[in-house]
């Protein structure tokens, strides 16, 4: 079932997600239903607080990047073929190299896009949805997905990373789309 995603200015978006046990209610079908959200929706990562849950689980596929590459543009990215997976209870251990800029999007805040700075490589841990505990290192795009997603089970959106200036010349746009003035190609739920 495809979710409607929540807009900017709900306050699960701003909420530090609750990590789940293995029982927790219709774990196996939420997880498919993101999975359908997110690429109705044509993302790349989408985590449970943007479809009103707030519990620290996340999906990301960016595999789904590289297939529209160029062979001899795969070369930028050391990551490349990319990784798809869910990622319950994430906590990250380690960031590290240099942070880089990379134009960001977000499903929750449609039609805004700014550069933001992240670290090029994390290590995070994290279980499945077996409930198999991971040590991972990811780096490139796939790590900044990862961020970003993180992100917002921290209650945190990628407008925080930018310059208070740049954010406050958004705010017309960022209260349109929290009373619901946009237009978008997936559902959407507005704040009240």
């Amino acid at each position: 079932m495809i979710l409607p995603i929540v807009a900017y200015g709900s306050p699960v978006l701003r909420k530090v997600c609750d990590d789940i046990s293995p029982d927790y209610p219709g774990l196996e079908k939420f997880i498919a239903d993101m999975w359908e959200t997110m690429y109705n929706s044509n993302g790349v990562g989408l985590a449970a607080p943007q479809v009103n849950v707030p519990i620290r689980l996340f999906v990301m596929d960016s595999e789904q990047i590289f297939l529209n590459q160029e062979e001899d543009e795969k070369d930028e990215y050391p990551d490349a073929p990319g990784y798809k997976g869910i990622f319950i209870n994430a906590h990250i251990t380690k960031l590290n190299g240099e942070e880089w800029a990379y134009n960001e999007g977000c499903l929750s805040i449609p039609k805004i896009r700014e550069d933001v700075y992240r670290n090029e490589e994390i290590e995070i841990e994290f279980v499945d949805e077996n409930f198999q505990p991971h040590t991972k290192t990811f780096n490139g795009i796939t790590a900044r997905i990862i961020l970003h997603e993180y992100d917002h089970i921290e209650g945190k959106l990628f407008i925080d990373h930018i310059k208070p200036l740049k954010r406050k010349l958004l705010k017309r746009k960022l209260d349109d789309i929290s009373k619901g003035k946009i237009n978008v190609d997936y559902r959407m739920v507005f704040p009240k």
